[in-house]
């Protein structure tokens, strides 16, 4: 079969403007991660989360701050300047800000203006990572941050690790959605020929989409079946469930166990993984990982080997992700479309879901615009 008819083409592409993509603006009313806590310190750091250019750093109580990084005076960034006393000093010409990004000094007169600030960014420290509400401090909600308790939990051992992911947010939660893929693109690592054509179930909610796929009996690749014990071909069940929790967060749970033994006389070993994607910019994203398991604890030689392991598949997607998002860049409007398949469907409503959360936060901004 040759290129599809126009028509067919037509088809795809007026579903796809339906589907949050990489030109789809952000959503700011939401929680993100920020970075990791040990990443700020009493210094500051600069980065970039959707598209805003911030400054962070940790003041003498153990807060974290973030702030606006421009000098409302003449846009020098703040990360440029010093941190003195808890406050941040421009290096230009010494205006000084404090955590609340107000302006309290202005070394060139005696009296400092007021209205002359920077904007301050709610963040909230939770286990091992620093979320960050993107959209009005006083309007963060706590209801939106997503269930992490096993994250600060120590009968749960944790690793951790960040990518740079050179591809869109939602390519990446995308991908979490779709467990077909590990039988291809990870072949080499925690992918299994089985994995494809296991069963699936869809779990399609209101801002929540999961997949949950149970594969057995399965051989284990060798990050699970050395940490377990289930080395054995065809020994092991593999149930794994993967979860779009928010825009912030995406978890993967399994559970593996030996097939062969009664339900009532086999221990199970769990494992989690919360991939957390923040948006840097349309096509680059800052990828954090926390991963843990409720086995093997205080065994180091265990935590790196899994970390190692599981690092080679997530630096997979990483590569596969910024092929897409090459090909997606170099590709004519009119020649581009995309087909799905039943197994897309909870990340179709994912991305459904996206872009109908920035088209309502993008009405509620034009109508506040509008009040006199």
């Amino acid at each position: 079969m040759t290129r599809p008819q126009r028509t067919v083409i037509l088809a795809a592409q007026n579903a796809a403007n339906r589907l949050a993509d990489r030109h789809t603006p952000f959503v700011m009313n939401d929680w993100y991660v920020a970075a990791f806590g040990d990443e700020i310190k009493a210094q500051l750091l600069a980065r970039t989360l959707l598209g805003r250019r911030l400054v962070f750093y940790r003041t003498s109580d153990k807060r974290v701050v973030a702030l606006e990084d421009r000098c409302p005076h003449r846009s020098m960034p703040l990360s440029a300047g010093t941190l003195v006393q808890d406050t941040v000093v421009c290096a230009y010409h010494g205006f000084r800000f404090n955590s609340e990004g107000d302006c309290i000094e202005v070394p060139s007169q005696a009296t400092c203006p007021k209205n002359v600030g920077i904007k301050a960014y709610r963040t909230l420290e939770r286990g091992p990572v620093v979320w960050i509400w993107m959209g009005e401090a006083e309007e963060a909600d706590l209801s939106k941050l997503p269930e992490q308790d096993w994250m600060e939990d120590r009968q749960w051992e944790h690793s951790k690790g960040f990518l740079s992911l050179q591809a869109s947010y939602i390519r990446l939660h995308e991908n979490l959605l779709d467990l077909t893929h590990l039988s291809f693109l990870h072949a080499k690592s925690f992918g299994t020929p089985d994995y494809a054509k296991a069963a699936f179930e869809s779990e399609i909610g209101e801002g929540r989409f999961a997949l949950l796929r149970n594969v057995v009996p399965t051989t284990l690749p060798p990050v699970w079946a050395v940490p377990t014990g289930l080395t054995g071909p065809g020994q092991a069940a593999r149930i794994v469930r993967s979860e779009f929790k928010s825009l912030g967060m995406h978890e993967v749970s399994v559970r593996f166990y030996d097939c062969h033994l009664p339900e009532n006389e086999r221990p199970e070993f769990q494992i989690r993984t919360a991939h957390m994607p923040t948006p840097e910019t349309a096509t680059t994203t800052h990828y954090f990982i926390v991963h843990g398991r409720d086995f093997a604890q205080s065994d180091a030689a265990t935590t790196r080997f899994m970390h190692d392991q599981l690092f080679v598949a997530f630096n997979e997607d990483v590569d596969g992700l910024a092929l897409q998002e090459q090909a997606l860049a170099n590709t004519p409007a009119e020649d581009l479309y995309e087909f799905s398949v039943a197994s897309d469907a909870p990340a179709v409503a994912m991305r459904r879901y996206v872009l109908a959360r920035q088209q309502k936060e993008a009405e509620a901004n034009s109508a506040v615009a509008l009040r006199p």
